[in-house]
């Protein structure tokens, strides 16, 4: 009496990839924990606009980590000195120091590139 057994190399890797699978919980884990240093590492209320999911890529599962946040692009490429006008109203309005400005123009210096989402992939590591 003889026994033969075969592997089928893409039946193990439906069986290890597939949602609930030994490789898919792992990768859930490492992209949910990188999820968690992005917001830890996200200027102001950022975090609160961070996702995270796993899916198949050509290659096999990824992690996909994502931020929604309106000003996302202008924190990670910065911006140039640039003016700021009112599109609604006749004045701007804000406050500097506990002092409440009124004003028509602001000269606003630009912002240095703050890449928090490369930054957080090395420390994710």
């Amino acid at each position: 009496m003889s026994v033969e057994v075969r592997l089928d190399q893409g039946v193990i890797q439906r069986i290890l990839q597939r949602r609930g699978g030994k490789a898919y919980q792992k990768m859930e884990e490492r992209t949910s924990r990188v999820a968690r240093i992005a917001e830890d590492e996200d200027p102001g209320s950022m975090g609160d606009y961070i996702t995270w999911r796993v899916v198949e890529g050509p290659k096999g599962l990824q992690g996909v980590i994502r931020c929604d946040h309106l000003a996302v692009l202008f924190v990670l490429k910065g911006t140039r000195p640039h003016i700021i006008r009112p599109h609604r109203k006749q004045v701007l309005h804000f406050f500097v120091d506990g002092q409440e400005v009124f004003t028509r123009l602001v000269h606003h210096p630009g912002t240095r590139p703050n890449d928090f989402m490369s930054r957080t992939l090395r420390l994710g590591r």
